[in-house]
């Protein structure tokens, strides 16, 4: 079932997006060579339980055992944090982070850099980061799921880049998911109709080679299949007869123009 919410409704996801966004301002300030994996998943619970009765929405769901999940390099998904995994110069990390707030959920992903990267890494953040800023100006009333996949490969097209195309957004709201499902990959006018008062969460992932994937022995870590790095940009995101309103978004980087 596809829900419709209301504007309060989506007022309340948005307080829970709200804490992602903050937060997301302050891992920038925290992620340097020399931290773990296992350092920012303290930070990150830390800081969403400062926030009264928030709770890291991902922490034991379906069995996970972090509060967020944390990826480096060629993880794509689901890492799991780890006091042994330190984060070195050069590495890129995505840290996925869902909060739930008085029984409304918001998920959100960003691909940090550790130090100074490459310029073949950052290429591979930026066009990302772009691929979901296009998304996210298809996500309107009238439109259809699959106008959010065609603008993602709009963007990605001619890169030589891959697009995780096994691993899907989805809506939102008193679950972590939902349907619809939200693929990074679609073609205009097909799959179902965006309707205002729907909440998605659009989350394109590219690699810099192959588009294949494999899942790690641990059961969770979803890599690409080739070694290649990858990187995840998400957001919450509902759709308003206004356009679509960013429900994850970060002060300091809508003020440098990222968002």
């Amino acid at each position: 079932m596809i829900h419709l919410r209301t504007a309060a409704e989506i007022d309340a996801i948005g307080r829970a997006g709200a804490i992602i966004g903050a937060l997301v301002d302050r891992l920038e300030e925290r992620i340097a060579p020399g931290i773990s994996t296992g350092d920012i998943d303290g930070i990150c619970e830390r800081f969403i339980r400062s926030h009264e009765g928030a709770v890291p929405a991902f922490q034991g769901l379906y069995g996970f055992p972090g509060a967020v999940c944390i990826s480096v390099n060629e993880e794509i998904v689901h890492g799991i944090p780890s006091p042994r995994r330190v984060l070195s110069d050069g590495d890129i990390v995505t840290v996925d982070v869902g909060v739930t707030l008085d029984g409304w959920c918001a998920d959100s992903a960003y691909t940090f850099t550790v130090g100074t990267v490459d310029d073949e890494t950052q290429r591979l953040l930026d066009v990302t980061r772009a691929s979901l800023d296009q998304a996210v100006q298809a996500a309107v009333p009238g439109g259809h799921v699959g106008d959010i996949g065609a603008a993602v490969m709009s963007v990605v097209d001619g890169t030589g880049m891959g697009i995780v195309r096994d691993l899907v957004g989805h809506g939102i709201g008193r679950e972590v998911h939902e349907e619809p499902q939200v693929p990074n990959v679609g073609r205009a006018g097909h799959g179902p109709q965006l309707r205002a008062g729907m909440v998605i969460a659009i989350e394109p992932m590219l690699s810099l080679g192959s588009e294949r994937i494999k899942t790690l022995s641990d059961r969770w870590t979803v890599v690409t299949a080739d070694g290649t790095r990858s990187a995840h940009f998400e957001h919450t995101v509902a759709v308003t007869t206004d356009g679509p309103r960013i429900l994850t978004g970060s002060t300091r980087q809508a003020e440098a123009g990222v968002e």
